[in-house]
């Protein structure tokens, strides 16, 4: 049988009513059993709100809606935030609005770092299935831990389209990279594109059931997946196929998706389906034959892009890679969020996102709280302007504190905190 993908053209006024219709059209509920838990991945690939980087509040609030409508308990679906070093991941659910959509429908939100939640050792977990892995038996040698929750339960993946400055594209392959692995993920970088293929083998042996939701509302194009140049293109894709739906997406911008890494080790692990022409685009055919003629990820990269590359795939990967993996790891850390938080998003947040705020998409996004919707989406989308959220010297002051926290939270520091509390105080 094709892969199947839905896409559909959407408006403010009608989001809701074309989210219900494309998870239809996508045949999710032959993928998502009712009976069991579904939780909803939410990308946050950037704590502050930057058009195409993260989750929309109506992509979330569309997605819980339709399931609501077609029978699903409440009980059983949840928001699901994984945590890295550098995103704040509970800064990041209140400046993209997730946190209000969550509590409107009064839904579970639940933090995979966080209380106790339990974790499980990956061989525990898929057994022999480990001998298939293309990478990650070489860069965990002693293997890593993933959620227990995870096992059993449906997973639907909410990314955006956009690109990424180490796997080209970035979706729903990628979504599961904060959930699935430990806090030193970064430790995949330099083989990123297996760790993705790694990843899926993975989530086909533990889910229910797997389902992607990609919000194309905002895209962004350029040194993703934050640092991009943002654009409204109004439309929404569902799959139930991770492969397909982001080789889709990654045609629309403008790029074969079978020279992405990525998806052509996928597709030729007969994980799912990276060629356009064997995938059955359902909805909005001409929408689906768009092509949006990005100039990628790599033509323009920031400076961190740049080191970043050095560091991973070029010369500087000898002499300074093996720092990752010591307790010296948060240089890179506190280089990122200098870079990104202190630097680049003040100073060019407003610049960048001044056009694609001013369309409906960024009025909606302003004015989220004081409007009522109907059961189809937002006739009105408020007519406040539209402003780029905390930019200059506000942005600047509150990446301190998202720099204590990155220290924090590093798990070079806080596994010696762990070992110190578990350690007897009266112990020789």
């Amino acid at each position: 049988m094709r892969s199947k993908v839905a896409i559909l053209k959407t408006t403010p006024g009608t989001v809701f009513r074309d989210y219900h219709a494309l998870l239809n059209l996508a045949g999710y509920q032959d993928v998502i059993a009712k009976d069991v838990d579904t939780a909803l991945k939410v990308n946050i690939s950037w704590h502050f709100f930057f058009p195409g980087s993260s989750t929309t509040p109506w992509q979330l609030d569309g997605v819980i809606r339709a399931m609501k409508r077609d029978g699903y308990d409440p009980g059983l679906i949840h928001a699901c935030h994984n945590r890295t070093v550098v995103i704040d991941a509970h800064l990041g659910e209140r400046e993209n609005k997730h946190l209000p959509v969550v509590e409107s429908h009064n839904l579970r939100n639940l933090h995979l770092y966080e209380g106790d939640e339990e974790w499980i050792h990956i061989r525990d977990a898929v057994g022999d299935l480990t001998k298939k892995f293309l990478c990650l038996n070489d860069v965990y040698r002693d293997g890593f831990m993933i959620p227990k929750r995870f096992i059993g339960e449906n997973i639907i993946h909410l990314p955006t389209v956009k690109t990424h400055v180490f796997t080209h594209t970035t979706g729903a392959m990628k979504n599961a990279f904060g959930g699935l692995l430990n806090e030193r993920r970064h430790w995949t970088h330099p083989v990123i594109h297996e760790t993705l293929v790694d990843l899926l083998l993975i989530q086909q042996k533990i889910h229910r059931g797997v389902f992607a939701v990609m919000d194309g509302t905002f895209a962004g194009d350029g040194p993703g997946p934050r640092c991009m140049v943002p654009s409204a293109r109004n439309v929404i894709l569902a799959s139930a196929d991770q492969v397909a739906i982001d080789a889709v997406a990654a045609r629309l911008m403008g790029f074969d998706p079978l020279r992405i890494k990525y998806i052509r080790l996928a597709h030729d692990a007969g994980l799912g389906c990276g060629d356009p022409r064997e995938i059955e685009i359902v909805g909005d055919t001409d929408a689906g034959n768009e092509n949006w003629h990005f100039v990628g990820p790599f033509q323009n990269m920031t400076f961190a892009a740049r080191m970043q590359h050095l560091i991973y795939w070029g010369p500087l990967r000898k002499p300074m890679e093996w720092s990752l993996k010591t307790v010296l790891a948060p240089w890179a850390y506190i280089a990122s969020v200098l870079y990104h938080d202190s630097f680049w998003y003040p100073w060019n947040v407003e610049r960048t996102t001044r056009n694609v705020l001013a369309t409906p998409w960024g009025h909606l996004f302003q004015n989220w709280e004081r409007l009522t919707p109907t059961a189809d989406g937002f006739p009105e989308v408020g007519g406040e302007p539209a402003t780029a959220p905390r930019a200059g010297a506000r942005a600047l002051a509150q990446s301190v504190g998202i720099l204590g926290t990155c220290l924090k939270e590093a798990p070079e520091f806080a596994s010696r905190r762990r070992r110190a509390r578990q350690t007897p105080r009266n112990a020789a």
